[in-house]
């Protein structure tokens, strides 16, 4: 029985849907708690990239024939119900396909950055930034004389918003902040950051990487001007990422990339672009990657994002409660019993993160272990590396047993 046979949240009928969770290594079965980096893809999003290549497969945007039209089609119709799903009344001239998160980060800081930004403006992001924030803003700052300040972390893993009143000012111009931090769970107060961004004419650019795929986003409520997020991390392909932006802003920007679709006419002394969001999508573009990402938000709303949610929180509430059982594990972000992302960072005494996640995976257990592309972070944790442990919707309780149980083992096997 598959999730949309069976109606309300049943965590088994959802794992039907994901043969990759039925294999086992030496005997052993695969547990898979690395759903921040990757989740797995369930059989009808599998379908929808086999039907495209098997029934439609075509360039969009450039022929006459059926399967062109046919592919056109479902591409453009991806962008409308991807939009929806975020909640952006725009449709798909405000949903623009990249490659991923990073490269949507990418698009926003050159596209708009550098034509924006220049000496004494400043750029706000927060001391729990992923590196594809951090490092772009970084390097963009560079090439502008633009000054980077960083919203400090609290010792509990939230924001200081105190610190983030003083440092938003009449000279940011950028606030660029994640929604759910992928190394700490922490859920950010993006509205909140929004407001204060806008009361100084600075614009709110947020990674939602680990928001959009496990609880409801709407980009309008939180009146963000840019939300990014990725397909691989919500049950669709590799290979596409998304980025809202609002119309108007968007109509403004210069484009990213330059080449075929993206140009209305070229001369041989100058171009004129595409209207929203070709202008931003140069090139044959992710035809079956959108496609099946549309059919991944599908599977996501018959589950019910708020049911994801819940999900994902219990099972970090489940993994805390069991990790804090013991005085050698250190655990990072918010404590038990406040609501956080479905995920866990921790460190198992003096023992490495990383020989701890090799000594799982002889287990078939697999976590992340490193700086999750935190460094800074880290460094302000004063920890070179941690252990995480993150949830989706085929994972139980039971596998989070599974985890402490093998770790009983690596305490032995370290001393």
């Amino acid at each position: 029985m598959t999730v949309r046979e069976a109606g309300d949240f049943d965590v088994e009928a959802i794992r039907e849907d994901f043969p990759i969770l039925e294999r086992e290594f030496d005997g052993t079965p695969l547990v898979y708690l690395d759903n921040a980096a990757t989740t797995h893809t369930p059989e009808p999003v599998v379908d929808a990239i086999v039907e495209y290549y098997e029934r439609y497969n075509a360039n969009v945007h450039r022929g006459l024939h059926h399967l062109s039209q046919e592919a056109s089609v479902a591409y453009e119709e991806a962008h409308d119900r991807v939009a929806e799903f975020v909640g952006a009344s725009g449709g798909r001239q405000e949903l623009i396909f990249t490659g991923n998160t990073t490269e949507s980060e990418n698009l926003v800081a050159y596209a708009w950055g550098l034509n924006e930004l220049g000496p004494g403006d400043e750029v706000v992001l927060t001391e729990m930034e992923h590196h594809a924030s951090l490092v772009t803003w970084q390097q963009i700052a560079k090439k502008t004389g633009a000054t980077v300040r960083y919203i400090r972390v609290t010792d509990d893993g939230h924001l200081d918003m105190d610190h983030a009143k003083e440092l938003i000012g009449s000279d940011t111009k950028m606030v660029s902040v994640l929604h759910v931090s992928n190394t700490l769970g922490t859920i950010n107060p993006v509205a909140d950051l929004a407001d204060l961004a806008h009361a100084e004419d600075a614009l709110l650019f947020v990674d939602g990487a680990q928001a959009a795929p496990n609880r409801p986003v709407d980009v309008e409520a939180i009146d963000a001007d840019f939300y990014a997020f990725s397909g691989h991390k919500m049950a669709g392909p590799t290979g596409i990422g998304c980025l809202y932006g609002k119309k108007q802003i968007l109509e403004d920007m210069e484009p990213f990339n330059y080449g075929g679709d993206m140009i209305t006419k070229v001369t041989f002394d100058d171009a004129t672009w595409n209207e929203l969001p070709w202008k931003f999508e140069a090139g044959t573009p992710k035809i079956a990657q959108g496609i099946a990402l549309a059919e991944a938000v599908d599977y996501l709303d018959e589950i019910g994002m708020e049911t994801v949610a819940r999900h994902e929180n219990e099972l970090a509430q489940y993994a805390l409660e069991r990790l804090d059982e013991f005085d050698d594990i250190e655990t990072f972000g918010p404590p038990a019993g406040q609501e956080r992302g479905g995920l866990v960072s921790f460190n198992l005494g003096s023992v490495h993160a990383h020989d701890l996640s090799s000594i799982l995976n002889d287990y078939a257990v697999a976590i992340r272990a490193g700086d999750h592309c935190t460094q800074p972070l880290h460094d302000k944790l004063g920890v070179a590396a941690t252990a995480r442990a993150s949830f989706y919707i085929y994972n139980t309780r039971e596998e989070i047993d599974v985890l402490i149980d093998a770790m009983d083992d690596a305490r032995e096997l370290f001393g």
